[in-house]
C-alpha cells in the first residue's frame, strides 16, 4: 500500500480516486458490467479507501461500473454507498485533526 500511495503522489499534490466496483468479488458486487471471481471482499476495499484518503490529498472521487438495473438485492449499490461514506468519514477525520 505504501508503494501504491508513493507512486500515486509522484509529481502531484492532489489525488482523484476512481473506484471500479468490479474489483470486488461478484458475490459482493453482482451488478457490474464485468464481474470476475477472486476479487476483494468489501472490508478490504473499505480499508484501502480509508488509508488512501488518510494518507493523501483526495480532492474528488467516483465509484464506477455499478449497474442498478441488475442489482436485485441492492448488494452492489450498498457496497458502493459504503465506499463513499468511508471516504467522506476519512476526510472528516482529517479535517477534525487539523482544527
Amino acid at each position: 500500500m505504501k508503494d501504491v500511495v508513493a507512486e500515486a503522489l509522484d509529481g502531484t499534490d492532489a489525488i482523484y480516486l476512481s473506484i471500479d466496483i468490479d474489483v470486488l468479488d461478484p458475490g459482493f458486487a453482482p451488478a457490474t458490467g464485468t464481474p470476475a471471481p477472486g476479487g476483494f471482499a468489501p472490508i478490504d476495499l473499505l480499508r484501502i479507501v480509508r488509508q488512501i484518503v488518510l494518507d493523501t490529498n483526495v480532492v474528488a472521487m467516483d465509484v464506477m461500473e455499478v449497474a442498478p438495473a441488475y442489482d436485485h438485492a441492492d448488494i452492489t449499490v450498498n457496497n458502493a454507498h459504503g465506499l463513499i461514506w468511508e471516504a467522506l468519514a476519512a476526510m472528516a477525520y482529517k479535517k477534525k485533526m487539523l482544527l
